[in-house]
């Protein structure tokens, strides 16, 4: 279950809450859910009810568990519990997880991506149009300013925006010609999307091929899942969703994961809605970290003369889905996702 989906669960419960007079209150045109704010709190949070407690005249707790009586046993959610003033946490059952994977591997690299899906393939070749390097900077836009409006063309696509690629092409100014010269394309793009609008940009020396570069951690944990998926074909087995065998404390290793999986669309809603290309890049950088610290600690190859489990392959499937969020969010900001490093 993602956000979006246990959005519009919480929002029908509102509805039916409405509609048998349990509440009298206008219903929202949406229900915002968030990660939970820290361990404990369950996988999901919502202020719902304190939204609602003032037009409906009842308190807020009151108000929240009217929705969690009609949101407990609904499918997807083990857990609905009030906390504070009124805040509802959810916990997802396991089938919620599995059915997360399943649904990222499915949409594949339109995973996130709400535009038009019968001219993806033809999209996904064209970038926005920018003139050849060298050209004259007749725009006068800066380097930062051509990387940064390049990328915001997908991701506004890819938020179901109007696609710009046949605008009239934007000269490459000689100062982005120079960095893409010295930094080659990867790196010089990374460096102009990572900072938020108002923090200055700072251009390295020389790419650095290590995992102290967020970049290459990103491209490399990419890397890593098409590895593990070569890696497993060699052994005769293939990802599929399912029980990946953790417990607490573990599970929050996982959960964590899961939920940078999850949100990965809205992210790219806000980075069009903001303008703000940086919030894909420290969704993948979070991504990337939770994918390595997951793996490490619960492999998802067996180990030695152990033979290929039920447990591996959906430990496959997590990464697989975990690889896919990474390739997607590159191609986006215009940096490749390699199969090897």
């Amino acid at each position: 279950m993602t956000p979006a989906e246990l959005s519009r669960t919480v929002l029908r419960s509102v509805r039916g809450a409405v509609e048998e007079q349990e509440l009298s209150v206008p219903v929202p045109a949406r229900i915002v859910v968030r990660p939970a704010p820290r361990p404990g709190c369950g996988d999901y949070a919502s202020n719902v009810a304190l939204q609602l407690a003032k037009p409906s005249g009842r308190p807020a707790r009151e108000v929240a568990e009217i929705l969690r009586k009609r949101l407990a046993g609904s499918p997807g959610i083990a857990r609905v519990e009030i906390a504070g003033p009124g805040f509802l946490n959810f916990t997802l059952g396991d089938e919620a997880q599995v059915a997360l994977v399943r649904e990222v591997l499915a949409q594949g690299s339109g995973y996130g991506d709400r535009s038009d899906r019968t001219n993806l393939g033809a999209r996904s070749a064209r970038s926005p149009r920018t003139a050849e390097a060298g050209s004259a900077d007749d725009s006068g836009a800066s380097a930062r300013e051509v990387v940064v409006d390049e990328a915001l063309a997908r991701i506004e696509v890819a938020a179901g925006a109007p696609d710009r690629s046949c605008a009239p092409p934007v000269p490459h100014p000689p100062e982005l010609v120079a960095l893409l010269a010295r930094l080659g394309s990867d790196e010089a793009r990374w460096v102009l999307l990572r900072p938020a609008a108002h923090d200055p940009v700072r251009v390295p020396e020389r790419p650095v091929q290590r995992e102290s570069n967020p970049r290459f951690r990103v491209q490399y944990a990419h890397a890593r899942a098409r590895a593990l998926l070569r890696n497993a074909g060699e052994l005769g087995f293939s990802g599929e969703p399912g029980d990946v065998g953790q417990g607490a404390p573990a599970g929050r290793t996982l959960q964590g994961l899961l939920t940078l999986l999850a949100t990965y669309p809205s992210v790219i809603e806000a980075a069009a809605r903001l303008r703000a290309p940086d919030r894909v890049v420290r969704h993948l950088e979070a991504t990337a970290d939770a994918f390595f610290r997951w793996h490490d600690d619960f492999p998802p190859l067996p180990v030695g003369e152990q033979k290929p489990l039920a447990v591996h392959r959906a430990r496959l499937a997590l990464a697989e889905a975990a690889g896919t969020v990474l390739a997607n969010g590159l191609r986006l900001l215009g940096i490749s996702a390699p199969e090897y490093l």
